[in-house]
């Protein structure tokens, strides 16, 4: 006979996970329209109204953040515009943004928007104040937690990453309703790149740009599955052959010793969530390349069945998150977590 039981809500959503892992993206239909990302669009003119802007940069589904070099738009990561992408995104990074940080990234974007717009990057005293824009954009860069001479606003001291990015985290510091920036960053390097925007968006607010456009670009997210993206972004397999067997020992003498069960890979695989996103904050490494590690990590405690050590789940946190975090920064100065 049949079984014709009703499905679990976990057995539901892994048979509509599958089902939307396999379509191509331009066979899901999205868009901005009628979803919590119009609302957010929104507030972000109003936002702009309010510091006496008259340019509204256009938006468009993208595979990420980001705003093409040089075009004044501003791209929206597709997986925001469906509650079942949504989901799925939480379960591969574990750090899906909530309407606050989607806030921060679209101003961000802005900024970006508002430099090619008006190509302020051509300026000497944009060069003076934030670098050559013609730096070399690199993925990995070593970021200085406590340095004084950039704003901090999105996750990973992005505006150390590059002077286009330090121009647009400045910028998305100074649009940022409630911030009274002057008395936040007093006395830091950063300052004067907020007077900097302050005094520029006064010149230029009713002004149209010098760059615009009339669509946003059509980004060619059909030609792969959602399946395929994400396995175009798994930082897995690079991770997994850094970490390899190499950390066993660190780990042996973090953790108890082996026994019947899992106690050490179950309680880490419980905390990792907390901890990457902390680690990756305060060592500028990539959230995904650290919760990749830290999998591993986890991956290996798992098989040689290590127990917690003796203090317990306290001594344990902080053993565990101490060498993640100095693997992290291992990665971020040289490209490797394990130098042998």
């Amino acid at each position: 006979m049949a079984d014709f039981r009703e499905l679990t809500p976990r057995e539901s959503w892994e048979s509509e996970k599958l089902a939307v892992l396999s379509k191509k993206i331009d066979e899901l239909q999205l868009r901005i329209e009628g979803t919590p990302l119009e609302s957010a669009l929104k507030k972000l003119s109003e936002e702009l109204e309010g510091k006496g802007l008259q340019f509204r940069p256009k938006a468009y589904l993208s595979d990420e953040w980001g705003c093409p070099e040089g075009v004044p738009v501003i791209g929206i990561p597709f997986y925001l515009a469906d509650e079942r992408l949504k989901r799925l995104e939480d379960e591969f990074s574990e750090d899906l943004e909530d309407d606050r940080l989607t806030m921060m990234y679209l101003r961000h974007e802005a900024g970006h928007a508002f430099n090619y717009g008006y190509r302020l990057y051509q300026t000497e005293e944009w060069h003076q104040l934030f670098g050559p824009y013609s730096r070399p954009y690199v993925e990995d860069y070593e970021a200085n937690p406590f340095s004084k001479k950039f704003v901090k606003h999105i996750p990973g001291w992005y505006a150390q990453k590059h002077p286009d990015e330090d121009f647009a985290e400045t910028f998305a510091v100074w649009l940022t309703p409630g911030i009274d920036w002057r008395e936040k960053y007093k006395g830091h390097g950063a300052l004067p790149k907020l007077e900097y925007v302050e005094r520029t968006m006064t010149a230029i607010g009713r002004t149209p740009p010098t760059v615009d456009v009339d669509a946003p670009p059509e980004e060619e997210l059909g030609a792969v599955t959602v399946k395929e993206h994400y396995e175009r972004r798994d930082e897995h397999e690079v991770v997994a052959g850094q970490i390899a067997g190499y950390a066993d020992g660190d780990l042996r003498e973090l953790f108890g010793p082996a026994t019947e069960a899992d106690g050490a890979a179950t309680w880490a695989d419980a905390k990792h969530r907390a901890i990457v996103k902390q680690v990756a904050y305060w060592t500028g490494a990539r959230q995904p390349v650290v919760l990749a590690m830290a999998k591993q990590l986890i991956a290996r405690l798992r098989e040689m069945k290590l127990s917690m050590p003796a203090g317990g789940e306290e001594e344990a946190i902080v053993r565990f998150t101490a060498f993640v975090t100095t693997l992290a920064a291992n990665w971020v100065r040289s490209g490797k977590f394990i130098e042998l």
